[in-house]
């Protein structure tokens, strides 16, 4: 499974695995049942601390994303809709807050952003 970590990212590096391991889920990548790399494995791959790869395995179970089983490992959690779909709607409401935050940088009206949101929208990018 490839995770890339980045120093430049202000994120906390437990969070950046945990972001990416939840893109893989949401996005396919990983299948419902599917086993994770154990914890040590993946902090070796990775050059981080075993207490980093715990602390992102332990985030992704709280948000149910993975089932963690004593002796047998971490496995991704079987698919809740719902789960997905509020995923999905974090993340359309960061990348709006951004826009949102360019569009008042570039001093534009709340009609000309809600043009440009929809154009994009219906171009379906």
């Amino acid at each position: 499974m490839e995770i890339v970590l980045s120093n430049m990212d202000g994120t906390p590096i437990y969070e950046q695995i945990a972001r990416q391991i939840k893109a893989k889920i949401v996005g396919g990548e990983l299948k419902s049942g599917e086993a994770l790399p154990s914890m040590r494995l993946l902090a070796k791959e990775l050059r981080i601390s075993v207490i980093t790869t715990k602390r992102a395995y332990e985030e992704l179970e709280r948000e149910g994303f993975i089932i963690s089983q004593t002796g047998r490992g971490s496995f991704v959690a079987p698919v809740r809709v719902e789960l997905l779909r509020e995923e999905q709607l974090r993340r359309v409401e960061t990348y709006l807050e951004e826009a949102a935050k360019a569009a008042h940088l570039g001093s534009l009206e709340k009609d000309e952003f809600l043009e440009i949101a929809a154009a994009i929208f219906e171009e379906g990018i």
